[in-house]
C-alpha cells in the first residue's frame, strides 16, 4: 500500500477524522491477497532520509526529519502505521514522569499523547492519530506492506548504509538516501548491515534470557458498570502497585497467581487492562516463555500455544476477577508483543548504573524514569523490579551503532545493556529518540558529517538540543543525588545488581543492613559464579542449616568453590589470613562473626570472591 501525503490536501473539517478512521478499520481487518507487492514501487529513487519501521519511534523520526526540511521515505512491512500499538494492541503506555510529576519527553510524543487523551487508548483512534501525524508533512512519503526490506551498503569507503532494497515482486527496487534510521523493533536493518549486538540477557551471562512475550487479547461485554466494579476492587485491595482510572486498570496479581496453566510455556500475571470505545477491553497479561522473537516459526508456535490456553484463561477471569464475570473473548492482536530481542552496541551503551544512579549526559536527547521492570524469562524465573530511577538521560551516542555509518537505531533495540533496557524500552523514550534522530539527520547533512563525527562534536550536540527544544522538547541539564552511594557495601550492590541479583523494587530498598537468608546467599553465589564464568575448582552441593547464617557459614561456602576441604572456622581463617576482609578499614565492623550476615556484607563477599577468581584466571572482561 502506497500513501503519498500532501499538506495541501488535508481538509480542516471533522470529516477527515471519520474518513481516516474508516480507512484504518478497513485496513486492519483486510489482509493482502498475497505476500508480493508487484513492482514498480511508486516511490522516488533518492531521499535525504529513509526510516525503516512504522512503530511509534519510526513515525516520530520520519515526522521530525520532514519538519527539519528533509525529503523522507517511511517504509514498513506492516499494512498499517503504529506497529506495537496498532498491530500488537499495546494500548497502555508506560509513562515517564520527572521528579516534579511532569511528563519528561515532550515534543512529538506529547502531540500523540494529547490526542489519544490518556495512558490507555482506543487502538483505532491511535491509528487515526498516527495517520494524521504523517499526513501533515509534505516532505514525507509512506510505503507499507513491503515483503522484504534490506540495507544497501556502500561499494567502498568502509561499512555504510546508503539506502534500502525493497523486494517482493518480479524485480527489486533500490532506494538511495544519505542516511537511514532503523526503527524496527528488532534492529533488523542494523543486524543485516553488520552492527554488533547481543541478544536477550546474554550480556550478563544468562542463556535464553529473553523476557516473555505476550499475546494481547480482547474481551467484550465490559460495560461502564463493570469498569466501575474493577476500579472499586483495585481501590480497596490495599496495594500501592495496583490501581485504575477511567482509561486503564492494573492489578489483580493475587488472583491471577492462582491460575494453573495447561502449558509450562504460559503464565498469567497481573492484568493490565485498557478500555476501548465499544464496551471491550484489551488485556496485557498472558506471558509466553521460550520465544525466539527472531525466528518466524517460533513466533507462530508461541501464538498457537497462547491461543490454545485462552479459553481456560477467560473462564478463570470470568469466575474470579470482579467486573469481568460477563466478559467474552473477542479476538487477539495480529502480532505478538515482544519485549526483547537484539541490543545493539553503539558508541555508548546505557548501563543499569546510568539508569539507577540517575545520570545526565552532555549529549542527552531523551529522558527516562520508568522502573527497571524485568518480566519473567521462564516459569522458574520470576519478574522483578530491580530499582526505580527518578530521571536519567539517553545519550545520542546510544543511537549511533558501532562499525557501520549512515545509520541510526531508535527504540528498544538501541544501545542499552539488557537490564538498562528494562527501563529504557518504553514508547515515550523511543519516540523522543526518534524525534532526535530525525533532527540529527538534518544537522549531519548540513555539516557534511557522519553520525559518529556528529556525536563527537560538543558544539553540534548543543545545536541539536537547541533545535529539539524549539521543536517542543525540554532537554535541560539536571542533577539527582545518589542516596545509596555512601553505603559501605555500595560497590558490592552495584556488582550484584549488574548481574540482576540484587532487587530493590519500586522503593530502591535493597535491605543492605538486614540479614540475608541462607538459601538466598546460596542462590546469588551460585548464579554469580555461573553468570561471570568465574574460575572455580569445584561446584559444591550447598545446603541450609538451622543455625543463624553468619560469616563462618559464608566462608565455608566460598571455600567449597575453591575445592578446599576444611571446617567453617578454617575457611574463615583462610580468607582472613589473606586480607579478604581488610581491603577497606571501615569494612571490619561489618564482617562480624557473632552477627547474622547482612545483605550488604554478602554482596561484598560474593563480589570480591568472583573478582579474585577472575583475576587469578586472567579474565577481567566483566569488571
Amino acid at each position: 500500500m502506497f500513501i503519498k501525503m500532501r499538506k495541501s490536501s488535508i481538509p480542516k473539517s471533522g470529516k477527515l477524522f471519520l474518513i481516516l478512521a474508516l480507512i484504518a478499520i478497513l485496513t486492519i481487518s483486510t489482509k493482502p491477497a498475497n505476500d508480493d507487492l508487484p513492482p514498480p514501487y511508486k516511490v522516488g529513487d533518492v531521499y535525504d532520509l529513509i526510516v525503516v519501521g512504522s512503530d511509534p519511534e519510526g513515525i516520530a523520526a520520519a515526522v521530525s526529519a520532514a519538519r527539519n526540511g528533509l525529503s523522507v521515505l517511511l517504509v514498513d512491512k506492516r499494512p498499517i502505521l503504529g506497529g506495537l500499538m496498532t498491530m500488537s494492541w499495546l494500548n497502555s503506555i508506560d509513562m515517564n514522569y520527572g521528579p516534579d510529576g511532569e511528563i519528561l519527553n515532550k515534543g512529538i510524543f506529547a502531540e500523540f499523547y494529547n490526542k489519544i487523551k490518556g495512558d490507555s487508548f482506543d487502538v483505532q483512534n491511535a491509528t487515526v492519530v498516527f495517520n494524521n501525524l504523517v499526513a501533515r508533512e509534505k516532505n514525507l512519503q509512506v510505503l507499507l506492506n513491503v515483503p522484504s526490506i534490506k540495507p544497501v551498503m556502500a561499494a567502498s569507503g568502509g561499512p555504510a548504509v546508503v539506502g534500502v532494497r525493497l523486494a517482493g515482486g518480479a524485480e527489486d527496487k533500490v532506494v538511495k538516501a544519505r542516511s537511514v534510521i532503523d526503527a524496527t523493533q528488532d534492529a533488523d536493518i542494523a543486524a543485516l548491515a553488520g552492527v554488533p549486538y547481543s541478544v536477550g540477557h546474554e550480556d550478563i551471562g544468562r542463556e535464553a534470557g529473553n523476557m516473555a512475550a505476550t499475546l494481547v487479547f480482547k474481551l467484550r461485554n465490559v460495560s461502564l458498570l463493570d469498569w466501575l466494579k474493577i476500579r472499586y476492587y483495585l481501590y480497596r485491595d490495599g496495594s500501592k502497585s495496583t490501581g485504575a482510572n477511567m482509561h486503564s486498570a492494573w492489578g489483580f496479581n493475587g488472583i491471577t497467581s492462582q491460575y494453573k496453566p495447561q502449558s509450562d510455556r504460559i503464565m498469567l500475571r497481573g492484568l493490565n487492562i485498557g478500555r476501548q470505545k465499544d464496551d471491550s477491553v484489551l488485556v496485557n497479561a498472558l506471558l509466553i516463555f521460550g520465544v525466539d522473537s527472531l525466528n518466524h516459526n517460533s513466533r507462530l508456535r508461541a501464538r498457537a500455544a497462547a491461543e490454545k490456553e485462552l479459553p481456560s484463561i477467560v473462564a478463570f477471569i470470568n469466575q474470579h476477577v470482579p467486573g469481568l464475570g460477563r466478559a467474552v473473548l473477542a479476538g487477539t492482536a495480529p502480532e505478538l508483543y515482544v519485549r526483547e530481542s537484539r541490543h545493539i552496541y553503539g558508541e555508548y551503551r546505557l548501563t543499569l548504573d546510568d539508569v539507577l544512579e540517575n545520570r545526565d549526559f552532555n549529549d542527552r536527547i531523551a529522558f527516562g524514569s520508568y522502573p527497571v521492570d524485568m518480566q519473567p524469562t521462564g516459569p522458574a524465573v520470576p519478574g522483578v523490579v530491580i530499582g526505580r530511577p527518578l530521571q536519567y538521560a539517553i545519550p545520542f551516542r546510544c543511537l549511533v551503532p558501532q562499525k557501520v555509518d549512515g545509520l541510526l537505531v531508535v527504540g528498544r533495540s538501541a544501545s542499552y545493556d539488557s537490564l538498562a533496557h528494562g527501563s529504557a524500552r518504553t514508547v515515550p523514550v523511543g519516540m523522543a529518540e526518534g524525534q532526535a534522530a530525525g533532527a540529527a539527520a538534518a544537522l549531519a547533512g548540513e555539516n557534511n558529517l557522519s553520525f559518529r563525527d556528529l556525536a563527537g562534536r560538543r558544539d553540534l550536540m548543543l545545536e541539536l538540543q537547541s533545535r529539539l527544544n524549539k521543536q517542543g522538547m525540554a532537554l535541560q541539564p539536571f542533577q539527582v543525588k545518589n542516596k545509596l552511594a555512601g553505603h559501605w557495601a555500595y560497590a558490592g550492590l552495584k556488582f550484584m545488581r549488574g548481574l540482576g541479583l540484587a532487587i530493590g523494587g519500586y522503593n530502591n530498598d535493597y535491605k543492605l543492613d538486614s540479614p540475608i537468608e541462607e538459601q538466598r546467599f546460596i542462590n546469588i553465589l551460585s548464579q554469580a559464579v555461573k553468570q561471570t564464568g568465574a574460575g572455580v575448582d569445584s561446584y559444591p552441593h550447598l545446603y541450609t542449616e538451622p543455625n543463624v547464617f553468619n560469616l563462618y557459614d559464608a566462608c565455608y561456602m566460598l571455600s567449597g568453590y575453591m575445592g578446599l576441604k576444611c571446617t567453617k572456622e578454617e575457611a574463615f581463617l583462610y580468607f582472613k589470613d589473606r586480607g579478604f576482609f581488610d581491603r577497606e578499614p571501615k569494612w571490619k565492623a561489618y564482617f562480624d562473626t557473632n552477627k547474622p550476615l547482612s545483605n550488604g556484607a554478602a554482596y561484598m563477599l560474593v563480589t570480591n570472591f568472583v573478582r579474585d577468581r577472575r583475576q587469578e584466571s586472567g579474565d577481567s572482561s566483566q569488571e
